[in-house]
């Protein structure tokens, strides 16, 4: 039988980051599993990012992206702080997100209720809706009572 030999850390970190963007602190956590004690990470990370080919900025753009039009800023927020982003990124990322927040969460509301809740009951699960996806009750209670631009 023939050993596969075993990828090495570069190899690992270029495979995900073809994949998809990574920040530096998901990207080093996905690596300490393939990792031995002789091989040093962050040496590998830093000429990562010298080279462009690993950005906070551009993962935090692209999760922006991919989420904004369903979940809200604190959700989002929550999220990039989970991947370890940087909170001056974070906070630079939540000035955009709220511009269109009323917005998206009246896209949200209308996608999944469309119609204004009947009674108190439906009102209650129609903003726990909303507050599980990650929007701030001020958005809420715009939404909820008609007070938004749409």
């Amino acid at each position: 039988m023939r050993r596969v030999a075993e990828k090495s850390l570069r190899t690992r970190a270029l495979e995900a980051l073809a994949r998809r963007e990574h920040s530096r602190a998901e990207l080093a956590r996905k690596l300490r599993e393939h990792a031995s004690d002789d091989e040093p990470l962050e040496p590998l990370l830093d000429d990562f990012q010298t080279r462009g080919w690993l950005s906070d900025a551009r993962f935090a753009e692209q999760l922006v992206h991919a989420r904004q039009s369903r979940y809200g800023s604190q959700k989002i927020a929550h999220e990039l702080r989970e991947q370890g982003v940087a909170e001056t990124l974070v906070s630079a990322t939540l000035d955009t997100l709220k511009a269109t927040e009323v917005e998206r969460a009246r896209a949200v509301w209308d996608k999944k209720f469309g119609t204004p809740a009947a009674d108190a009951k439906q009102r209650a699960q129609q903003m726990r809706f909303l507050q599980s996806r990650g929007f701030g009750l001020e958005v809420i209670y715009q939404i909820m009572n008609g007070r938004d631009a749409a």
